[in-house]
C-alpha cells in the first residue's frame, strides 16, 4: 500500500503502552529512496524528537490516524539523544542501533558511498579530518524538505514537488507527486524517483530527463484515489519505462 507523506505527518504515534507523540517528518536515503527513520515529536518528553527505523513501524491506521510502533514508552524514553534539527552523524546512528540491538541498515560500520557531484553540492562534503562516525550521512534527507522543490524538465520548469508516496512494503518512496501548476494549483502527476536525474539541494530543484510536454500529458493523479496497478501501468507505458513490479 502507498502512503502519502503529507497526511502521515499529522498521525499520532502509538507505542504498545500509550501515545508517543506525533509524526513530524521522515529521513530517507536519497541514493536508495528508502525511508531510514520516522521522526517523532514526543510532547511527553518535553518536545524531544526521536528517530524510529522501519523495523519497528507497523501498519498505519488511516481511520484512527495513528501509526503503531513495536516499542514501549520506556524504551523510547531511554533511547540516545539525537538532535533531529542537525545532520545525524554515523556515530549517533551506531549508538541508536546499539541501544535497541538492531542490525544497522548500512552494514557493519560500512561507509555510505559518496553521491555524484551533480546531486549533492560541494558544501555537503565533510570538513578535512572529520571521521566517518562524526560527520552527518550525506545521503540522509528530510522528506518534508523535498516537498516544495521546483521540478526542472529538459526544456522548462514545471511545477513543484507536492508530496511523496511511500510503499509500506520496504518503506520505499515510490513516487514524487508533482503539482504542474504555477501560482495556482494545477493537475497532479506522479514521477518515480529513478526517473530523477539529479537533485540540487542548494537550489531546491529536482531535475528530470523528461520534457515539460511529457510530464504535463502524463496520466493525472487523483490524491483522493488509491494508486491502482492499471494506473501505474499506464503511467510507466507513457514514459516508456518498465514497472518496478515486473
Amino acid at each position: 500500500m502507498l502512503w502519502s507523506l503529507n497526511p502521515l505527518r499529522h498521525y499520532r504515534v502509538r507505542a504498545t503502552d500509550g501515545s508517543l507523540g506525533a509524526v513530524e517528518d521522515i529521513f530517507f536515503d536519497d541514493a536508495a529512496w528508502t525511508v531510514r527513520y520516522l521522526v517523532v515529536d514526543t510532547a511527553w518528553l518535553f518536545g524531544r524528537r526521536v528517530l524510529l527505523p522501519p523495523d519497528v513501524l507497523e501498519h498505519p491506521d488511516a481511520v484512527a490516524r495513528e501509526f503503531p510502533v513495536a516499542l514501549n514508552k520506556e524504551q523510547v524514553k531511554n533511547s540516545p539523544d539525537i538532535d533531529a534539527d542537525q545532520p545525524v552523524s554515523r556515530q549517533q546512528e551506531i549508538d541508536l542501533y546499539g541501544y535497541y540491538g538492531w542490525a544497522p541498515y548500512w552494514g557493519v560500520w560500512a561507509a555510505a558511498p559518496l553521491p555524484p557531484d551533480s546531486v549533492v553540492p560541494p558544501a555537503t562534503a565533510p570538513p578535512a579530518g572529520e571521521s566517518e562516525r562524526q560527520r552527518g550521512d550525506p545521503h540522509l534527507r528530510s522528506g518534508r524538505e523535498v516537498i516544495g522543490y521546483h521540478l526542472r524538465a529538459t526544456d522548462d520548469s514545471v511545477g513543484h514537488v507536492a508530496d511523496l508516496l511511500i510503499d509500506e512494503a520496504g518503506w520505499i518512496i515510490r513516487y514524487l507527486v508533482v503539482d504542474t501548476g504555477g501560482w495556482l494549483p494545477g493537475r497532479k502527476v506522479l514521477l518515480a524517483p529513478n526517473w530523477v536525474r539529479a537533485i540540487s539541494w542548494a537550489g531546491r530543484d529536482v531535475v528530470v530527463a523528461l520534457s515539460r510536454a511529457e510530464i504535463e500529458s502524463s496520466p493525472e493523479y487523483d490524491p483522493a484515489e488509491d494508486v491502482a496497478r492499471d494506473y501505474e501501468d499506464r503511467l510507466h507505458r507513457h514514459y516508456g519505462r518498465t514497472g518496478y513490479w515486473i
